[in-house]
């Protein structure tokens, strides 16, 4: 198994210590011809969406990641991640990968200050140490499934192939979530 991670901006090398400890072989997308067909799946990290989205386009990854992940490549997004796979941003007129039939509200619990952890029950795998940092959340769901909520707002979520969270697993040591989307690849899970 290949999952590549989006290494454009953000906590991408989290990520990919994460597969390597889960010994899953991991490579880094960074231009079009990073994204090939020998890829298992994709992690897109958090970081600053608005920044994520400028460089795929400027790279010319967005058409070809997006017609990837509706062609069924499956997609893992971590915050920033989440608002690039939002079919509807509730506070934000951009809009990037629109492929998860989620809508999303950035920034939802404020500036950097806003930080904080919390844990969460998360479907599929157990109680989860979050770690929000500007993180946005799910306002409504369409077809997707919420996965796990705190304060009463959906956090994560998983629409067959797509699975995002508003918090970083990469940033705890904790790597069930990452284990959880390899079982997705595996159709385990």
């Amino acid at each position: 198994m290949k999952i590549a991670v989006l290494a454009l901006q953000g906590a991408f090398i989290e990520h990919e210590r994460a597969l390597a400890s889960l010994g899953v072989s991991c490579t880094e997308i960074r231009r079009r011809a990073d994204l090939t067909d020998a890829l298992d799946g994709v992690i897109l990290p958090g970081g600053e969406s608005t920044v994520q989205g400028k460089l795929l386009r400027e790279e010319g990854l967005l058409a070809p990641l997006k017609e990837a992940i509706e062609g069924g490549l499956p997609v893992f997004g971590t915050c920033a991640g989440m608002i690039l796979l939002a079919k509807n941003l509730t506070n934000d007129p951009n809009r990037y990968l629109g492929t998860m039939d989620i809508s999303v509200r950035r920034n939802a619990y404020g500036r950097q200050l806003g930080s904080f952890r919390a844990e969460t029950e998360v479907k599929g795998v157990g109680n989860f140490p979050a770690v929000f940092i500007r993180a946005p959340y799910v306002e409504e769901v369409g077809s997707a499934e919420p996965l796990a909520m705190v304060g009463g707002k959906i956090v994560a979520a998983r629409q067959g192939h797509m699975l995002a969270t508003a918090f970083h697993p990469e940033l705890t040591d904790d790597l069930r979530l990452h284990a959880y989307f390899s079982d997705m690849i595996r159709g385990r899970a």
